[in-house]
């Protein structure tokens, strides 16, 4: 049997009470799982995450199939599951239809050429910009691995580094949590000639590897996922985009592994965090250089002091 080409795309706001028996029901009927609304968190502790009222669930039934019966059928589950919630008021299932072109392409139209700091511009590799003497061009396809630069966090951390490397730099850089290996390609296309990207995550680190090869700086990337505490140090730039937590748990082997007056740069702050993450590192022989800002999220700056 061929794999179906379209899907009905079904969205239903409840109450979070109900969350969990209402996806298990919203399984059973479409056969295909069941996903629950993405949230904005920055901490690895469920304890940290304030709850929420009402939450959305999103489930999928394969195209052509009797979807009126179905919406029948999810509108019987959400009144069952719902009485003991007085308070909330149904709303009726928002419903799409979309095809597999749309599972693997849609997204693709959010990602645009974009001009980064002084020198920088990141272009996704399915698009052509002209060329332009004054910016290095990043060619881009993040795959499944976050990191395309148009999130504040990125962003923020291409900046910095673009302010840190007026002249090509004589010792290596670490890129922790690569992702897409877009700040590893950037500070390759700025000079740098020893980089390491490290992920915890082994499909990040195969689309990092692509996309240095596509960007021409394979040879001076090196891509894998060693753990911090195994890798040797002597760093003069530590860029780290990742959460607030980790940040901090990491601190001291971060701190470790750069040379005096090197560049410490952590991003994937929220503005909430940013004094969790300056409290966390301010036992450390560090300076705060810089606070960039944008929008809700904080990239901080360090120099490691002699």
């Amino acid at each position: 049997m061929s794999a179906p080409s379209s899907w009905y795309q079904v969205s239903c706001p409840i109450p979070a009470a109900c969350a969990e028996t209402v996806a298990d029901r919203l399984s059973e009927l479409s056969g295909c799982g069941v996903c629950t609304d993405n949230r904005c968190v920055d901490t690895f502790s469920c304890d940290d995450i304030p709850e929420q009222a009402q939450v959305t669930l999103t489930a999928w039934f394969a195209a052509p199939c009797d979807i009126e019966r179905y919406l029948a059928d999810i509108a019987l589950v959400l009144r069952e599951a719902t009485a003991a919630c007085p308070e909330f008021v149904p709303q009726a299932p928002e419903v799409s239809l979309i095809g597999d072109e749309d599972w693997a392409q849609s997204w693709k139209a959010h990602f645009k050429p974009l001009a980064v700091g002084r020198r920088l511009s990141i272009v996704p590799s399915w698009e052509e910009l002209p060329a332009d003497p004054q910016r290095q061009q990043i060619v881009l396809d993040p795959g499944m691995a976050f990191g395309t630069g148009g999130h504040e966090t990125t962003r923020l951390c291409l900046e910095c580094l673009d302010s840190l490397l007026p002249e090509p730099p004589q010792v290596p850089i670490l890129d922790l949590g690569t992702g897409s290996g877009i700040l590893a390609i950037a500070a390759a296309k700025l000079g740098a000639r020893s980089i390491d990207a490290v992920d915890i995550d082994p499909l990040a680190v195969e689309v990092a590897a692509e996309n240095c090869r596509i960007n021409g700086v394979a040879e001076q990337v090196r891509c894998s996922t060693v753990p911090l505490e195994q890798l040797p140090g002597g760093y003069g730039i530590i860029l780290a985009n990742i959460l607030a937590e980790e940040l901090v748990r990491m601190a001291p082997d971060l701190v470790s592994r750069l040379i005096p007056d090197g560049s410490l740069v952590l991003s994937g702050i929220l503005a909430e965090r940013e004094q969790f993450v300056r409290d966390g590192f301010a036992p450390l022989p560090l300076a705060l250089e810089t606070v960039l800002r944008d929008g809700e999220w904080r990239c901080l700056h360090y120099r490691r002091l002699p």
